[in-house]
């Protein structure tokens, strides 16, 4: 779980609306429980835990460890987020439900004191050997709660290096991956990696390196969905990917850092994953832009988790990892004027991938709307100034809407040295080429692929892009 705020794209807006529909009915959505899905072919199931047992029972003592109170201890306080509640072992906030569920349930007593529940996984060890994937998954239905009414509210899975159990202050440097992350009710799921030093250093903290996106289908707190974490060692440079329901939103390469930073959080023996529901702190109190929980949050509203699995690749071929891969560029760069595939990115905010039917098959990027970014690490313009950017893209945005497709050099928030317009193309699978003129570039530069609409709605896909001389 994040140390401090993170502001994602639209979160202001969509808090908004969320605080104006707090008066409404919620609706408790009624999910079957799944079993784990089944080994996929040339992978191996490294370990798991359904939920099966009893009703208003505790989950198996042999596989988690109950965290209880406001901290480690001698650990930082409030479990160093500023979170308020207390972590308690009693079955009103973590049981089983009979049904093949673990329930996490925030309450608030009459006394307006907030309790929850933290579990940790005993293994402190997962990790993938080298050459294979390790593919960290639960299915889980955030608390279905919105509006005001879920103000303060904090669900997670995620993991946390091994170093941490029994020192406590080594954080971020033994890296932390944010699998899930929800704060007040919002329909989006967070994906964070955090890592080096902080305050900055190569995550950027106390903010890390994230991403976010609306949950597929059904609103992320309506329905259960699978949140998926990979870790790549397969590859070279190894890769770091995050997924909803199959769908990949997040990925970041090892070249992104120096090697001290990448052994601190890889070189250790591995990594246990948690489950929580926290209540107040950093995160959804800047979200909120105010102090969380409030009179108007209600207590009550569990998260529910089917299933967490960890499986590895097996050895010889390596299989597909999921339905979108993101390669990275190698450690010498890529050259500006070849095709650079847009599913490539190092980092993104907003976007997702998928197949494309566009000569040569592959992926595209798409759900692409303002505000959103695609960032390609060591572009190599040379000696000679390129002067022109063509991207491959292609609308189906309805009827006055359209956008900018515009490049920068080293930060998002650069002036772009060039752009187009692109309005619908013909659906979003129709594809064309557009030029545009850029200002002279050489040399190596980091280069985004920024979006900027009038409109919310999503604007433009893009399968590809290049520079050129003329």
């Amino acid at each position: 779980m994040t140390t401090t705020i993170r502001h994602r794209r639209r979160l202001a807006a969509v808090a908004v609306v969320l605080v104006a529909l707090a008066g409404l009915l919620v609706k408790v959505a009624v999910s079957a429980s799944a079993a784990v899905p089944p080994t996929p072919s040339g992978w191996s199931l490294v370990w798991s835990d359904d939920f099966n047992g009893s009703a208003n029972t505790l989950p198996s003592s042999a596989n988690w460890i109950i965290d209880t109170g406001h901290s480690y201890p001698g650990g930082p306080g409030n479990w160093g987020t500023g979170e308020i509640q207390n972590y308690t072992s009693s079955t009103s906030n973590l049981s089983l439900d009979g049904s093949g569920n673990l329930r996490i349930t925030p309450l608030r007593s009459s006394s307006g004191e907030w309790t929850s529940a933290r579990i940790e996984t005993r293994r402190a060890d997962f990790k993938p050997a080298d050459g294979r994937i390790l593919r960290i998954e639960g299915r889980i239905q955030m608390p279905n709660v919105t509006g005001s009414a879920a103000l303060g509210y904090w669900p997670a899975f995620w993991a946390l290096g091994s170093p941490y159990r029994g020192n406590y202050w080594n954080w971020p440097a033994i890296g932390e991956f944010d699998i899930m992350e929800n704060v007040n009710g919002i329909n989006s799921v967070w994906a964070v990696l955090h890592c080096g030093v902080t305050p900055g250093g190569p995550c950027n903290e106390t903010n890390g390196i994230g991403a976010s996106r609306a949950c597929p289908g059904s609103a992320c707190q309506a329905d259960f969905h699978t949140y998926r974490f990979e870790w790549d060692r397969s590859v070279s440079p190894n890769q770091l990917r995050w997924y909803v329901d199959g769908q990949q939103f997040h990925s970041i390469s090892q070249s992104r850092f120096d090697a001290t930073t990448w052994n601190n959080m890889t070189g250790h023996a591995g990594y246990f994953l948690l489950l929580n529901v926290a209540m107040g702190g950093g995160f959804p109190n800047g979200v909120a832009g105010s102090g969380t929980p409030t009179a108007a949050t209600v207590p009550g509203r569990p998260m529910v988790v089917d299933y967490v699995a960890v499986w590895q690749s097996g050895a010889g071929s390596t299989p597909t990892p999921t339905t979108t891969i993101t390669p990275t560029v190698p450690p010498g760069g890529v050259d500006a004027r070849s095709t650079i595939q847009a599913e490539r990115y190092q980092a993104q905010s907003g976007t997702i991938v998928e197949t494309t039917t566009d000569t040569g098959g592959g992926q595209n990027v798409a759900g692409i709307s303002n505000g959103d970014w695609l960032r390609f690490d060591g572009v190599d313009f040379g000696t000679q100034a390129a002067l022109q950017f063509k991207a491959r893209v292609a609308s189906g945005a309805g009827g006055g809407v359209s956008g900018l497709v515009q490049v920068r050099l080293d930060s998002p928030t650069a002036t772009p040295i060039g752009d187009f317009a692109v309005g619908n193309t013909g659906g979003w699978q129709s594809w064309r080429t557009v030029p545009a003129n850029i200002s002279a570039v050489t040399g190596t530069h980091t280069v985004y692929l920024t979006f900027s609409s009038g409109q919310p709605a999503d604007f433009v896909n893009v399968n590809w892009f290049t520079f050129s001389t003329s």
